[in-house]
């Protein structure tokens, strides 16, 4: 088999970053232009971001996306959890068609999604805020959350819970004492993955949403409406940077905690 040279790989791969990255990368470095409108560049600063901070509309849209986010992490993963585990440890009859079942979410278009809790909510007759969105979000969070920490099960040394289980522990005790510690990278991964996936969600958030739930996604979608000015800029660059952020310390206090 005919190998490429390194360097024509190494070429390849930045080729590819770049063109993936290249829309972020300008929307950051035009949030710091001092030029109000257009892609002219007038100058350096940072009052468009002392503007984001300013906004009262954007401070009460992050204040609910996080008031839905933390919950939604919190709940899809312990749902998650329990759910991997038991997916992954008891035979039951159908245990195949539901773990199938799972990938349905993450493949289904948001927007079938979006109407389908819609229609969901007014047969119920629940209203529509953030409880309705808090639910919506758990909803498509489970799914994530499981898949990630069964992932993470499927490499667990099934020994150690063996020689648990001599040692006189009985299974609950295994469970907490031997088996949640070693799923904690998983679990840990599960909360870094479904919150970006959670507090970036517009698209079926759009459709539960209702009046005074506007998410931060929401509102940056109001404010181009009239246009893409750099405080839209400046919000979108923390967006992507703060989450990023998170990533990176807890997968640096997770290595930490595995040396």
């Amino acid at each position: 088999m005919r190998r490429f040279p390194p360097r024509l790989m190494t070429v390849g791969c930045a080729a590819v970053y770049l063109f993936m990255y290249a829309p972020l990368l300008v929307l950051m470095v035009f949030s710091f232009n001092q030029a109000e409108y257009g892609v002219a560049w007038e100058g350096f600063t940072l009052q468009w971001y002392q503007a984001v901070f300013d906004n009262k509309n954007i401070q009460d849209a992050l204040w609910i996306s996080l008031m839905i986010t933390v919950p939604t992490v919190l709940i899809s993963t312990a749902i998650g959890t329990f759910t991997a585990f038991t997916l992954y440890r008891y035979k039951f009859l159908g245990r195949a068609l539901f773990q199938g079942a799972l990938y349905v979410p993450l493949i289904m278009p948001d927007l079938v999604i979006g109407i389908s809790l819609l229609l969901f909510y007014t047969f119920v007759k629940l209203e529509l805020g953030i409880l309705s969105i808090l639910f919506a979000h758990v909803s498509f969070s489970i799914p994530l959350a499981t898949l990630v920490i069964i992932a993470r099960m499927q490499r667990i040394d099934r020994t150690l819970e063996d020689a648990a289980m001599d040692l006189g522990a009985d299974e609950w005790t295994t469970m907490w004492k031997v088996t949640l510690p070693l799923l904690k990278p998983g679990i840990l991964a599960a909360m870094l993955l479904t919150f970006p996936w959670s507090f970036n969600d517009f698209m079926i958030t759009f459709f539960v949403s209702g009046v005074g739930s506007s998410t931060l996604p929401l509102r940056v979608y109001s404010m181009i409406r009239l246009g893409v000015s750099p405080m839209v800029n400046a919000l979108g660059t923390l967006i992507v940077v703060v989450p990023l952020i998170i990533v990176i310390i807890g997968a640096y206090f997770d290595r930490r905690s595995v040396s």
